[in-house]
């Protein structure tokens, strides 16, 4: 799905913190924008056309115009860093050999890297000075863009590890994509009828290949609705937003948040309400004067395309 992102008008792109079960897509999509990740904290996995790339504190991964993507198995600790980038901007910037590859629209290569934990923070703290508030100089944040966007390359082409991808059979990122919009929607038995496979087979190379069963990511796109639910505001019960997000009963529900969250419902509830977030022994930590970014999650993403569940 091609997505027209919304940006502010008088930027040459953006940058935003994202949290795990804060915003994000439902389908996989592309858009016109380069795009780069920084994670931080937690682990997740993309699917990247073909390919899965596993996600953890240092990850920097790029995604390019012709790039199909979907973001998906996220744990309660996840957080990084997103960074959009317009064509116009990257013609006029990136025109030495070393910057040329960014204008690509599918480039061939390894496009995901483990960085060192001290280049990490250097890039984060470099973003939360201009993008931790939802707000500031247009000059300023320009210039934080087209700095991040080198140094963020220079420590792509400096890191000595390269992250390779693991082929995704197209059934299974079919899969992911039909929970995602809608965890309820098909039995296992249609879920595997719209992806072209039988059950058994569907089921097999979901696990082998997404890393979790079909029943887990099901599971954990349940309780991201629940927690979209929870979270807006509507004065639903725990129970009620639980049902409504697709479990069949409050125990079932009690029982895989706190596999997931690694604490209760009403414990979460009350840490989100008192600000009190710890990122985990290893995370990069945002800098000085940013953490309430953090809380806020993604408050300023690109606006989802017409019709996707957001």
């Amino acid at each position: 799905m091609h997505e027209i992102l919304t940006l502010p008008p008088d930027l040459l792109g953006d940058a935003w913190p994202h949290r795990a079960h804060g915003w994000a897509h439902r389908r996989m999509h592309r858009h016109e924008e380069l795009e780069f990740n920084l994670v931080l904290a937690g682990r997740a996995r993309y699917i990247v056309d073909d390919q899965r790339y596993d996600l953890s504190p240092g990850t920097l991964i790029w995604l390019f115009p012709a790039q199909n993507h979907l973001l998906i198995d996220e744990s309660a600790d996840f957080a990084m860093w997103i960074v959009v980038l317009r064509p116009r901007f990257l013609a006029r910037t990136c025109r030495s050999v070393q910057t040329r590859p960014l204008l690509a629209v599918k480039p061939e290569g390894v496009l995901c890297r483990r960085l060192d934990q001290l280049t990490t923070q250097q890039l984060s703290d470099l973003l939360a000075r201009e993008f931790a508030t939802g707000t500031g100089q247009a000059d300023r944040r320009n210039a934080c863009l087209a700095y991040a966007l080198m140094r963020a390359w220079e420590a792509h082409q400096r890191a000595a590890s390269a992250e390779v991808g693991r082929d995704v059979h197209p059934a299974v990122a079919r899969a992911a994509e039909l929970l995602r919009q809608n965890p309820n929607a098909l039995s296992l038995m249609a879920l595997a009828t719209r992806c072209g496979l039988s059950t058994p087979r569907l089921s097999r190379l979901f696990k082998r290949q997404a890393g979790l069963s079909l029943a887990a990511f099901r599971s954990r796109q349940r309780l991201q609705r629940f927690l979209d639910l929870y979270g807006r505001g509507r004065r639903l019960t725990i129970t009620q937003a639980a049902l409504q997000a697709g479990f069949g009963s409050y125990p079932q529900f009690h029982r895989v948040f706190h596999q997931i969250m690694g604490c209760g419902p009403a414990d979460y509830r009350r840490r989100q309400s008192s600000g009190n977030h710890v990122l985990p022994a290893g995370a990069v930590a945002p800098a000085a004067g940013g953490r309430a970014s953090w809380e806020r999650g993604s408050d300023h993403p690109p606006a989802p395309h017409p019709g996707e569940n957001s």
